[in-house]
Order: C-alpha cells, then sequence, then structure tokens
C-alpha cells in the first residue's frame, strides 16, 4: 500500500514536471513568435497581468486556495507589498524586451547567473554569508554566461541588459516574497493574485501613454497599428500559458523538497533551450552550447551546495544542550533555549 502510494506521488511529481516543461517552452516560443511580429512588450505584459487577475480568482476558489486575513497594515503594504508589485512588473517587462531582441536560448542563459544576484544582493539586504562551496559554484555560472555572450551570433546589448535586469528583479521578488509570506501567513497563490491586480492598476496608466498610444497612433506610418486576429490570439494565448506554468510551478514546489525543485527548475531551462533552438532554429556554435551548458551545471551545483548549508544549519540548531534540575519531586530541563516542564513546552 505505501510502495502503491509513493509510486503514485512520483508519477504525480513527473507528470507535472513534463506538464512545466512543455508549458514554459511553449509560452517561450509563442512569447518570441509574438514580439517578433508585435514589438510592444510593455502590451504583452499587461496582457500577462490582465491573465493573472482574470483567471487566478475564480480558479483559485474552486481549487479551494485558503483566503488571507485582510489585516496587512497600509504602512506594510506600501513598504513591501507595492515594491514587489513593482518587481514583478519590471521583471516581467524586461523579460519580454530580451527574448525580443535576443535568442530565447542566449536568455535563459544569461537568466541562469539569478543564483549570482541572488547571493550579492541577501548579502547586501539580510547580510546572510554563504559557504565556500556556494561562492565556488558561482564561477561556472559566471564562466559560461560569458562563453555564451562572447559566441553569441545574435548578440544585442539591449536584450543582454533586460535579460540581466529581469533576473535581478526576479532575485529581489524571491527575497521579499519570502519575507512577506513568513510575515503574513498568506498564501503563496494569493500573493501571486495581489501582486499581479496591484501592478495591473499600477501600471494601466502607464501603459495607456505609452504603448495604447502608440497602437492608436505609430510615430512611424501615423496611423493606427492593425492588430489581426492571429496577433490577439498570440497575445491572449502567451498570458494565459504564462499564468498557467506559474500555477503549475506552484504545484510542483508544494509536494518536493526546495532542492528537487531546484533541479527541476534548472532542468526546465535546459529543456526551454532545446525546445526553442529546435523549433525557432536561431543558429549556435559549439562554444555556445558548451557557455550554455556550463553555466547550467553552474546552478546545479550551486543549489547542491546551498542545500548543504542548510543541512548543516539545520544540524547545528537541532543538536541539544541542556541542563536538568530537580525542585519539589519535579523535573526541570532546559533544551535548546526552551523549557519544558511537565512535558508542556513553552518558550523562555
Amino acid at each position: 500500500m505505501k510502495d502503491s502510494r509513493e509510486n503514485r506521488e512520483v508519477l504525480t511529481i513527473l507528470f507535472l514536471c513534463l506538464l512545466w516543461y512543455i508549458i514554459s517552452s511553449t509560452n517561450n516560443v509563442v512569447g518570441k513568435t509574438l514580439l517578433s511580429d508585435f514589438p510592444y512588450p510593455l502590451t504583452a505584459t499587461m496582457v500577462q497581468l490582465t491573465s493573472i487577475t482574470i483567471y487566478s480568482g475564480p480558479f483559485f476558489n474552486l481549487w479551494g486556495v485558503r483566503k488571507y486575513a485582510n489585516d496587512i497594515t497600509w504602512g506594510y503594504y506600501f513598504r513591501l507589498i507595492v515594491p514587489l508589485a513593482l518587481g514583478k512588473f519590471l521583471a516581467s517587462v524586461f523579460g519580454h524586451v530580451s527574448i525580443w531582441k535576443v535568442p530565447v536560448s542566449y536568455a535563459h542563459t544569461v537568466k541562469a547567473t539569478m543564483p549570482l544576484f541572488t547571493v550579492a544582493l541577501s548579502r547586501i539586504i539580510l547580510r546572510e554569508k554563504q559557504t565556500w562551496k556556494v561562492y565556488l559554484s558561482l564561477m561556472p555560472i559566471v564562466g559560461g554566461v560569458a562563453i555564451a555572450t562572447l559566441t553569441e551570433l545574435s548578440f544585442n546589448m539591449i536584450g543582454l541588459m533586460s535579460a540581466l535586469a529581469s533576473t535581478m528583479a526576479f532575485s529581489l521578488q524571491n527575497i521579499y516574497s519570502k519575507k512577506v509570506l513568513h510575515d503574513t501567513g498568506i498564501h503563496h497563490l494569493r500573493l501571486l493574485l495581489v501582486l499581479g491586480r496591484l501592478a495591473l492598476f499600477m501600471f494601466l496608466p502607464v501603459w495607456l501613454v505609452s504603448d495604447f498610444r502608440n497602437l492608436l497612433h505609430d510615430p512611424e506610418t501615423g496611423a493606427s497599428v492593425d492588430i489581426s486576429t492571429r496577433i490577439l490570439g498570440l497575445l491572449v494565448l502567451d498570458g494565459f500559458l504564462n499564468w498557467l506554468q506559474n500555477i503549475i510551478a506552484f504545484s510542483v514546489l508544494s509536494i518536493v523538497t526546495p532542492l528537487t525543485y531546484a533541479v527541476a527548475s534548472a532542468s526546465k531551462r535546459i529543456f526551454v533551450i532545446a525546445v526553442t533552438l529546435l523549433v525557432l532554429g536561431n543558429p549556435v556554435t559549439g562554444l555556445n552550447v558548451f557557455g550554455m551548458t556550463m553555466a547550467i551545471l553552474g546552478v546545479l551545483c550551486y543549489n547542491k551546495a546551498k542545500y548543504d548549508q542548510r543541512q548543516a544549519n539545520k544540524k547545528a540548531t537541532v543538536l541539544p544542550h541542556y541542563k536538568g534540575s530537580i525542585e519539589n519531586g519535579r523535573t526541570n530541563f532546559m533544551v535548546n533555549g526552551w523549557a519544558n516542564e511537565s512535558h508542556k513546552l513553552y518558550a523562555v
């Protein structure tokens, strides 16, 4: 019975990962195709944010995702939630600009530098130190991205800078999202909805005075941009696929360990790079592929080093130090800063 349950769980994880890889790859191919014919990354971002707002509420209610108590103070809201929404918007915009200007395979290789940003920002913001293994694991990531950059046949500086900016924004999101989830107890999917909705309403005016105005009056032709049924369909499909891959990614995260998720995420990046190279057919050299592979392997090494660091920290905090005394026939113990008296555990 136990083996059967474990087998079902493994099959479920494999199915979700495969679905995640396929949807993410399809989303990248659709996004590249869309932006090649419709170079308005801000509009693509607004469609994605609208998709999160429209689809998430009914789906989460149907799925039984718990709601959160609306007791977040305005000060906390403006200090953390609003910057998170800003980060989500910027990460999405820069991500769209990067796949518009450079091949998807190269954009994803550059995004492999996320551990580098995470380590640096965690050090600056949280004063968090890493082990020497973690720092060493960053070297193949930097080296691989450098090789891929130097050998990229379709290199574009705006694409490179946009991919780096998107990666940094995602790293900041990860750091602050953990704090918000810990402080508020909000479900991570509900947080996704809150950020998507807030980002949509915050930047709707920006879109109206930029892309929307240009769509109504193209600066080059002076006429309105003709949005064909095909472009409209690609916009809707891009928004839906982006929302769906977020849901599946969170589902995978909820049933596997952090290390397994990190490895699955790195494997997904390899899958996306391979599929987009095959489908979109952008030219690559042997050194270019070597750089991409080196960067992804560096990410895997980083994930393993971080896992070892967490395990070492857990062992350091779990090792008990206790002292005991007997008072009035009753035994009191002090274990790891907690007192246990008559089988009741309370903080001291």
